[in-house]
């Protein structure tokens, strides 16, 4: 998994809501994108997440 890193824009000296709505929805999306990443983290963690990653693992193993 390849992470994207963008530096965030430099402020105007005038307001532009578009820029605004623009900035705001891209912060919102990276902060959902890690909750997201960090709660398949805290699954794989717990006693049944890693049970099911380790049968998982145990199967792919014996297919090949």
């Amino acid at each position: 998994m390849a992470t994207v890193k963008t530096p965030l824009p430099v402020a105007r000296e005038e307001y532009d809501q578009a820029n605004e709505n623009s900035t705001r929805r891209s912060l919102e999306f990276a902060l959902s994108n890690a909750d997201n990443e960090i709660e398949v983290a805290k699954r794989q963690s717990d006693k049944t997440g890693s049970l099911a990653l380790r049968r998982f693992q145990f199967l792919l193993m014996g297919a090949s």
